[in-house]
């Protein structure tokens, strides 16, 4: 089993009054616990731990569970004024901060869990997340690679993490291998915004493999800076060359110049290179600023 995902018995135990500082009051100073009070006669219980566990161990480390028998444990539920069950209190930095009583339906739980869970700070999984997209910004693919895949191995429907690994792919310049892992994705899947990146990334490499050579390109706006076609073809191809900084000047230069050639081409295509680096990258910062001073002066 990964790392990034404790095992049942970490997440999920039955406790007692004996145990119940140490379980719960002291434990919930560093992650969100989830107290449920049962008893083995209750038929609402029945219906609701079961909810409560799944969706404990789909949070993967942000909050635990712990099962109080109220039958053997009924001085700790008379102090916590348990008056009927299903009673579920959440803890957190050992004092009471949420609650309900009675069988919810899962989807309700859900919603109270991830309530709760939010209040420990970021999972393991997700902390493992922003490791991998800094190495993967800081051109550090194969760790990224890494980190990324065992993401993955814990929870094998994050599509943070594949999305991150076919960015690896294409920015280490593995394009075929790229194009081969999303494909292997449905359509639906595709077409869900943690892909928009790639998509757009997809299209830009295929607009440069039409584009022509750089240095042609060059040559070509130079004899005729008002060839708007010529200068938009210089772009894609010194994005393909991995030139972004150069392709978004030459993109700024026809917004400034010749807005609406193209049906406004030259500012459609800056978004689709911000979609490809991402909306924090910081040639996309200031790119966009620089097009909004364009468009707005």
């Amino acid at each position: 089993m990964s790392t990034l995902q404790a095992p049942q018995g970490e997440l999920i135990k039955d406790s007692d009054t004996a145990n119940f500082m140490a379980d719960v009051i002291e434990a919930s100073r560093t992650v969100p616990v989830i107290v449920d009070f049962w008893a083995p006669w209750c038929g609402p219980c029945k219906q609701l731990t079961p909810a409560i566990e799944k969706v404990v161990m789909a949070a993967n480390g942000r909050v635990r569970l712990v099962k109080i028998n109220v039958d053997e444990n009924q001085q700790l539920a008379g102090q916590l004024r348990v008056q009927s069950i299903p009673a579920v209190f959440a803890f957190f930095n050992g004092q009471p901060v949420d609650g309900f009583t009675g069988a919810l339906p899962e989807s309700q739980v859900k919603q109270f869990i991830d309530r709760v869970s939010g209040m420990g700070g970021p999972s393991p999984i997700e902390e493992m997340v922003t490791a991998g997209t800094e190495a993967l910004e800081a051109g550090d693919f194969q760790n990224a690679e890494a980190i990324f895949t065992e993401v993955l191995a814990a929870d094998p429907e994050n599509l943070v993490a594949f999305a991150g690994v076919i960015q690896g792919r294409i920015k280490s310049g593995d394009l075929d291998a790229a194009r081969q892992m999303f494909a292997s994705l449905d359509d639906d899947t595709r077409s869900k915004n943690e892909f928009a990146g790639i998509r757009a990334a997809f299209q830009l490499a295929d607009q440069a493999g039409d584009a022509g050579d750089v240095a042609e390109l060059r040559a070509k706006v130079d004899a005729d800076p008002a060839d708007s076609q010529a200068r938009f073809d210089l772009a894609l191809a010194l994005s393909g060359a991995g030139r972004n900084e150069d392709a978004a000047a030459e993109l700024l230069h026809i917004v400034r110049h010749d807005r609406a050639w193209n049906d406004d081409g030259a500012r459609k295509q800056l978004v689709t290179l911000f979609d490809a680096w991402g909306p924090t990258h910081p040639l996309t910062v200031r790119t966009r600023k620089s097009l909004s001073s364009l468009l707005f002066s």
